[in-house]
């Protein structure tokens, strides 16, 4: 595993561009294969412009997640528990197998929680561990165990599908998750990742007189701290006694009130939506983080400063998301994806159909990464399919929703908002998550096979 990882490393240190000249490759080539099914530049151009504002709300929702989950995670109370959490690992092998479950457990409530709570232990494991750990493989570690989240609670196709009067409820009806995520084959795809991808990434670890790489120094320098004492907090003001008098508008800035008002209203209003039966989703996680980081900062003018952290940290996001959404947009619109998934129903028996769609989702997830996205695409194929050979549809389903996760270990559009609070690019993590892409394939599609 080591070997593999060092020769992956090399290729992605050497040939591997930044995220948003990969952005434009990707571009470029959806472009010309648009052409060939028979649509001219014009049209081809047309879908990419429809498709480039189709995710802007989902552009701003990934943008709310980081900067959210930034200033809460720079509250003095979870700063706090971060540090101590990151000094409960004694060495290299326990920071990379405990970094790799924390992001698989948090993956599997919410993904958008996932990705920033995973993110930010990679993060103090890096600065409670300098010098003694390979950071890059530990921020890879925990992005790798962002591979099981269509398989938790906030997945989005077996959630879509579990919905009534989803938008293939007419061909498929209504699926349980009983029947998805808590099926047999799911639980044990997640169990198996579980226990190999740790070790898989442990096992990539430089050998022990191998030089490692720290955290970059800026990223501890600009942990954003809120004062321990805000009263004693001024910008400006006049001096009497050694004492600094704070103006009516200072005294608002620095007080415990405003954010504690702010922070129990959006409380009050997810403790009536839980109760009321609402689920978790990428706006009550925005939320909760808003809630929990306004209720824990010291004051309005320390929770501005956290935030403006974590916006400065999403202009990844801000650039590339809409690109991705042109990508999606001719994929769709020329047929491509449709084609793409045929293909592999075309070859597929009832016994095979799972891993073939999971095989197929993947590669359709390059171009879409998005697993609502990706489902409106390829779901009618796959429902069709299912039907006409006879293959276990909830299974079918999830097997897209696997396929669809396994190839973002290679797909640098969930990484921007982790590497963005991590501090590193993506020619630093994608020999590591490449390698883990090989096993978690094998392992995968094996039980797939199988079950």
């Amino acid at each position: 595993m080591r070997v593999l990882s060092e020769f992956f490393t090399r290729i992605a240190e050497r040939y591997l561009p930044d995220a948003f000249v990969f952005v434009f490759l990707l571009s470029a080539l959806t472009f010309v294969l648009g052409m060939t099914q028979g649509y001219g530049p014009a049209a081809v151009a047309g879908f990419w412009g429809d498709g480039f504002f189709k995710i802007l709300t989902f552009t701003a929702q990934s943008t709310l997640v980081l900067a959210t989950g930034f200033a809460l995670a720079h509250t003095p109370w979870v700063h706090g528990a971060l540090v101590a959490f990151a000094r409960i690992p004694r060495n290299e092998v326990q920071v990379i197998a405990l970094t790799t479950l924390v992001m698989m457990v948090c993956s599997l409530f919410s993904w958008g929680f996932g990705l920033v709570a995973g993110a930010i232990v990679a993060r103090q494991m890096g600065i409670v561990h300098r010098g003694k750990i390979h950071y890059p493989l530990v921020v890879a570690a925990s992005y790798s165990g962002f591979l099981v989240w269509h398989g938790g609670y906030s997945g989005a196709i077996p959630t879509i599908i579990a919905t009534p009067g989803h938008f293939l409820e007419d061909q498929m009806g209504v699926v349980a998750v009983s029947e998805t995520l808590l099926s047999p084959m799911n639980i044990t795809i997640v169990l198996v990742l579980a226990v190999i991808i740790p070790v898989v990434n442990v096992m990539m670890r430089p050998k022990a007189d191998a030089p490692r790489q720290s955290i970059p120094a800026t990223d501890e320098d600009e942990v954003v701290e809120a004062p321990a004492h805000p009263s004693t907090e001024t910008a400006s003001g006049n001096h009497e006694g050694g004492q600094a008098a704070m103006v009516p508008a200072e005294r608002m800035e620095t007080s415990r009130i405003v954010t504690l008002v702010l922070g129990a209203l959006a409380a009050l209003y997810l403790i009536a939506y839980f109760i009321g039966g609402g689920a978790v989703t990428l706006n009550t996680v925005i939320l909760s983080f808003f809630a929990l980081g306004l209720m824990l900062t010291p004051n309005a003018r320390a929770y501005s400063r956290s935030f403006q952290g974590g916006a400065k940290a999403a202009y990844g996001i801000i650039l590339q998301f809409p690109f991705y959404g042109g990508i999606m947009g001719m994929m769709v619109g020329t047929g491509l994806a449709s084609a793409l998934a045929s293909g592999f129903v075309a070859i597929s028996s009832a016994d095979t159909l799972p891993f073939w769609s999971f095989l197929g989702a993947g590669l359709v997830n390059i171009f879409v990464p998005s697993g609502g996205g990706q489902w409106a695409v390829q779901g009618p194929i796959m429902i069709s399919a299912a039907q006409e050979l006879g293959a276990e549809m909830p299974i079918v389903a999830m097997a897209v929703a696997w396929g669809e996760a396994w190839t973002n270990m290679i797909q640098p559009f969930w990484t921007l908002p982790m590497l963005a609070i991590a501090g590193l690019g993506i020619r630093d993590i994608m020999g590591y998550t490449a390698a883990v892409l090989i096993v978690s394939g094998v392992l995968i599609g094996g039980i797939l096979l199988v079950l």
